[in-house]
């Protein structure tokens, strides 16, 4: 709604959106339009590289280093297969935010490294999200909340 005040010469009253949204509101953990002065992290839930007997779990979208260029390279494909289409990402550089070191798996001897990589969704609010049986976009601490055994290295990796 404008208001003159003189030729050319306009006051626009704005009203801001509220913080709180109706996803907020239901804590309906699908959707993008929830908690949005925080960042939001990617879950799926399903086969997982670590997890014990090939049970589901929840977990970072993920893949096994093949015989891509980079490890970015890497990275975006395991994010590509559950996202489908990259278009509204971005990856924040070429070397990742930190890896894990992961021991005690069952038909795997040898220890092995997970990378993390950090991506942003850009320009969109919502994914068709497949390739797993369920899926989250939750906050910080509601991370730890998935991961309880690894609470410490992710309030360390992530820092807002």
């Amino acid at each position: 709604m404008s208001k003159s005040r003189g030729k050319g010469d306009y006051q626009i009253d704005n009203v801001p959106a509220p913080r709180i949204t109706e996803a907020d509101k239901t804590i309906d953990r699908k959707s993008l339009q929830r908690a949005l002065d925080r960042r939001l992290y990617l879950l799926p839930y399903g086969n997982s590289n670590a997890a014990p007997s090939g049970k589901p779990v929840w977990h970072f979208p993920e893949k096994v280093y093949d015989s891509e260029e980079t490890l970015r390279k890497c990275a975006e494909s395991a994010l590509a297969f559950v996202l489908g289409d990259l278009s509204h990402t971005y990856f924040v550089g070429n070397a990742p935010m930190g890896h894990m070191v992961i021991r005690q798996m069952e038909n795997v001897p040898e220890p092995f490294k997970r990378f993390f990589f950090k991506s942003q969704v850009i320009d969109t609010n919502k994914f068709d999200i497949q390739k797993c049986e369920d899926f989250v976009w939750v906050t910080k601490d509601e991370l730890l909340e998935y991961f309880p055994e690894q609470a410490e290295f992710f309030k360390k990796l992530i820092i807002s």
